[in-house]
């Protein structure tokens, strides 16, 4: 018979758990926030940030899985494609009573 996963288990998979190791984690939230007032590509990230450009890339899918950033692709002048980034949200709350965090987030 199969065990029963337990409470943290579970939480492990929970979006409300995931999004709150994003916010708490430097970089993801160095990013997230960096592109709250426009567009920005992995490149001009990392650059910026002085986050090496995997950790960039990385953390950027992350954000992106859980709707904190938006991507799209763009033509540059040389004729190439570009995926820019921009943040979905321009601020965020954690609330914590009892067992159950809740987020709350603003959105841009």
């Amino acid at each position: 018979m199969a065990r029963r996963p337990s409470l943290p288990q579970l939480k492990k998979y929970d979006v409300t758990q995931k999004v709150i190791a994003a916010l708490v984690n430097v970089e993801s939230r160095a990013i997230l926030f960096d592109v709250v007032r426009g567009e920005r590509s992995a490149p001009e990230i990392s650059a910026r940030l002085r986050i090496p450009m995997s950790t960039t890339y990385s953390k950027l899918a992350e954000l992106e899985s859980l709707a904190l950033v938006s991507g799209r692709l763009v033509r540059t002048d040389e004729g190439g494609r570009m995926r820019v980034y921009r943040s979905r949200v321009r601020g965020a709350e954690i609330h914590v009573r009892g067992a159950e965090p809740r987020v709350v987030l603003d959105k841009n």
